[in-house]
């Protein structure tokens, strides 16, 4: 089924639900945006998104209670029959009994939340958009390298669980190993997870399943991560001519985001760890404005330049 379950959104926002009745496990999220239905409360239903979370702020209960009793029952009768996925009341608002009724015979969950409207539309906008963005599952491993996130591709058994592990004990971070879960949440960011079932979890040939968690403690572990970077181990081939210089960056495409790629070849003896460590930190020096590349091309030009005759 498409969209995300009403039950997720509960758990995730901590939402006391006052009408347990209905099965929220069947009612679906499929937009990322909220509503606050003020103009609604008035009457006016044109251009109404009810796909939307809605959303009964301070400026919409205090309407709602300058209202006549039988009005304002009315009212609320004509937006719960809308057929909107839930109603949800910030502040620690509490529905009349008779909003209760009405929410049972349409079938729309009434929820409460302790946080302010703004507070909560933020909150539940910011969690939307990252389970309803566009995903895809990859082969790789997922880590947070110096705070930058690093994924490790290429072939199975080559060295990618191995390369995490060594990384782990050095410090850093386990997001994910062999599938990665994709999401697109802006034309700028991807954010890389483990499935449920894999999560903290790496496979090593030889060994088995291990559980990082438990071994190196939860500080070892990160549930999500931005993937900045992309490093592709591939073997050695003697024929190839690898780039040494750096001069130009290589990208990977991700559901249409590009990812500074480096292909880095694999040889018995090399230290992979130390090779990601590097790739991270020099990635981080050329987002704060300095560049390795161009120093040493600079130095190498004022070398190379002629001296002046005395």
């Amino acid at each position: 089924m498409k969209g995300i379950a009403l039950t997720k959104l509960i758990e995730k926002m901590s939402l006391k639900n006052m009408t347990p009745a209905i099965d929220t496990e069947t009612i679906r999220i499929n937009d990322v945006d909220v509503n606050r239905p003020a103009l609604q409360l008035t009457g006016f239903y044109d251009h109404f998104d009810n796909e939307r979370v809605q959303i009964i702020g301070n400026v919409e209960f205090a309407y709602l209670k300058s209202l006549p009793a039988t009005l304002r029952d009315q009212t609320m009768d004509r937006l719960l029959s809308s057929k909107v996925p839930c109603l949800v009341f910030s502040r620690n608002f509490q529905p009349t009994p008779e909003d209760i009724d009405s929410a049972m015979r349409h079938g729309v969950p009434l929820l409460v939340s302790t946080q302010t409207t703004s507070e909560l539309m933020a909150e539940v906008i910011r969690w939307l958009k990252v389970e309803l963005a566009p995903m895809i599952t990859i082969h790789g491993v997922l880590v947070d390298v110096y705070g930058e996130g690093v994924l490790i591709t290429g072939e199975s058994g080559i060295g990618k669980s191995e390369a995490a592990l060594e990384l782990i004990k050095r410090g850093h971070r386990l997001v994910a190993d062999d599938s990665v879960e994709i999401r697109k949440v802006s034309d700028e960011t991807l954010v890389g997870a483990a499935p449920e079932v894999l999560r903290h979890f790496i496979e090593l040939r030889g060994i088995g399943i291990i559980d990082v968690k438990t071994l190196f403690g939860v500080e070892s572990v990160k549930n999500t991560q931005s993937i900045d970077m992309v490093i592709n181990l591939e073997e050695w081939d003697k024929e190839k001519e690898y780039d040494r210089l750096g001069l130009e960056e290589h990208y990977t495409e991700y559901l249409g985001n590009k990812i500074v790629c480096h292909n880095i070849p694999i040889r018995p003896g090399r230290n992979l760890a130390i090779i990601v460590e590097s790739a991270a930190v020099n990635y981080r020096q050329k987002k704060m404005g300095y560049n390795a590349v161009e120093e040493f091309y600079n130095r190498v030009s004022k070398n190379f330049q002629p001296r002046e005759e005395e």
